[in-house]
């Protein structure tokens, strides 16, 4: 298919203090990257459109190393990630989900080979559309701690034409996490699960 178009990037970095509660001794951090792609396929149905997938491959690394950066640069700091996508009107929910790939691998392989799938989410909308993207943790999807999300959306996209694609990394549980389960300290490693 050749090179994908890109209008911008949006990448954005929240530190939590607290909730309420004591504030952290180490504050966590979400991180969320956004870019805002041209869609080969809106406006008509296309039997294939793997192509595109391929062609979104390096956009995905380089995106999680642009998140990497901006939250310090260190991939042992990432405890969770999560991925999204939102398609514009002229486009359709299967174009969104050729995103799943290329965003989940990309933080797989900048993170070092982390376990975990990387949950996802999409949807098809107008410009400003939202997206709450799913956090888990980066080895062990079970771990509770870590379930989180990250709201996404930028107000002038996608525009009909348009794809906006998004990963999310975070350096730590819910800053006042307490609700049992698996513990982050007691992963095992051998499945993505546990």
């Amino acid at each position: 298919m050749g090179q994908v178009k890109v209008r911008k990037f949006l990448v954005s970095v929240e530190e939590i203090f607290h909730e309420g509660g004591p504030p952290a001794a180490v504050p966590p951090k979400r991180g969320l990257i956004l870019a805002v792609v041209e869609n080969p396929y809106a406006g008509q149905y296309h039997t294939d459109i793997l192509p595109f997938m391929e062609d979104l491959k390096p956009l995905g690394l380089e995106m999680a190393r642009r998140l990497l950066a901006a939250l310090g640069g260190d991939p042992k700091s990432i405890e969770g990630y999560g991925k999204g996508s939102i398609t514009g009107e002229a486009g359709e929910l299967e174009h969104a989900a050729l995103w799943h790939a290329p965003g989940g691998y990309s933080m797989r392989e900048v993170l070092g080979g982390a376990k975990a799938i990387v949950p996802s989410a999409k949807k098809v909308g107008g410009p400003g559309t939202r997206l709450d993207i799913p956090v888990t943790h980066i080895n062990a999807s079970y771990v509770r701690s870590h379930f989180d999300s990250v709201e996404a959306g930028i107000t002038d996209a996608p525009r009909a034409n348009e794809l906006v694609l998004g990963l999310v990394m975070t350096t730590g549980p819910r800053v006042h996490a307490r609700a049992g389960g698996l513990a982050a300290a007691e992963i095992r490693g051998e499945d993505g699960l546990r």
